[in-house]
């Protein structure tokens, strides 16, 4: 989600963090429908590190520079294979679907914030014997204490696991 606080407008898209060397790298380059936002986090507040460009972009994006304080220095919708430099120096950039500038009602010096979006992987259940003796197969999950791997190899899995269902 991304908000002007300033109007009080909200983007209740996905909003992904480019907050390192690749992301930033990547940033939204071969993508196709795009349909989220990217904060890109800039290791220093400049012109230079701010500047863009949108080679190998396959749709044209919304792109929103922030100072230091997140308040907007520059937008504009950028079209594919163009270079772009803010009008000020920016400490942050967001770029995401044409339309986003509207929806916020975008002007400098306006007060931008974002809440990620968690990226949730899909658990796999897992029945495992842990060395160091956590059961964690079926329901007790019994904690049995053993001494060392060595011990575990001796006494095999199946008598570690009845053991800890004993609580031996």
């Amino acid at each position: 989600m991304i908000t002007n606080e300033t109007k009080g407008k909200t983007w209740h898209g996905t909003v992904r963090m480019a907050d390192n060397f690749f992301r930033r790298f990547r940033g939204l380059m071969l993508a196709r429908n795009i349909n989220y936002a990217l904060v890109f986090i800039l290791p220093a507040e400049t012109k230079v590190n701010a500047s863009i460009h949108t080679f190998f972009m396959l749709s044209d994006i919304d792109v929103i520079w922030l100072d230091s304080s997140r308040r907007v220095v520059d937008f504009k919708t950028a079209r594919k294979w163009r270079l772009y430099s803010p009008k000020k120096p920016a400490k942050y950039i967001i770029e995401g679907p044409v339309g986003l500038i509207k929806v916020l009602a975008v002007e400098e010096g306006d007060l931008i914030s974002w809440s990620p979006t968690e990226d949730r992987k899909k658990a796999v259940p897992v029945k495992s014997l842990l060395p160091g003796g956590i059961d964690l197969d079926g329901s007790k999950n019994g904690v049995a204490m053993v001494e060392s791997v060595r011990e575990v190899k001796a006494k095999g899995a199946e008598n570690v696991r009845a053991d800890a269902l004993r609580g031996a």
